[in-house]
């Protein structure tokens, strides 16, 4: 599956945390990531990770574009709703991305780790059924 992972500046730590711990599964999967996000999760890993633009020029847009063309199987967008910067791209054209293309998406650690799981069970195959795949 393809992933795609997006942080908040308040939250690219917890990411890392989480892709570190999860590594296992994630190393099974193309992962692609906003700039400086991707380059702190590759460096703690070691996993290979496509880094797009940073998100405050334009790499949230580009991951968008992806899940626009069904590109993206799979979205972590941890956000920080409490202390947003302007900087910060827009999550919720996100989230409507996500919706219309039917991609699972975690905002919060909680989510991702039921979804990472559900991947690691195989769960989440279901998306290839919808898009004829």
């Amino acid at each position: 599956m393809n992933i795609a992972l997006i942080a908040h500046d308040s939250k690219k730590e917890l990411m890392t945390q989480f892709c570190i711990a999860y590594c296992g599964i994630l190393s099974h999967h193309s992962i692609c990531a906003t700039a400086t996000t991707g380059k702190l999760i590759e460096d703690a890993t070691g996993l290979p990770i496509k880094k797009f633009l940073a998100g405050s020029q334009g790499g949230a847009q580009q991951i968008g574009s992806l899940i626009s063309c069904n590109e993206i199987d799979l979205l972590l967008l941890f956000r920080d709703p409490l202390t947003k910067k302007e900087s910060e791209p827009d999550d919720n054209d996100l989230l409507r991305l996500c919706d219309v293309h039917m991609i699972p998406v975690a905002t919060n650690i909680a989510t991702a780790e039921s979804l990472v799981r559900g991947l690691e069970r195989g769960d989440l195959d279901w998306r290839n059924l919808v898009r004829g795949n």
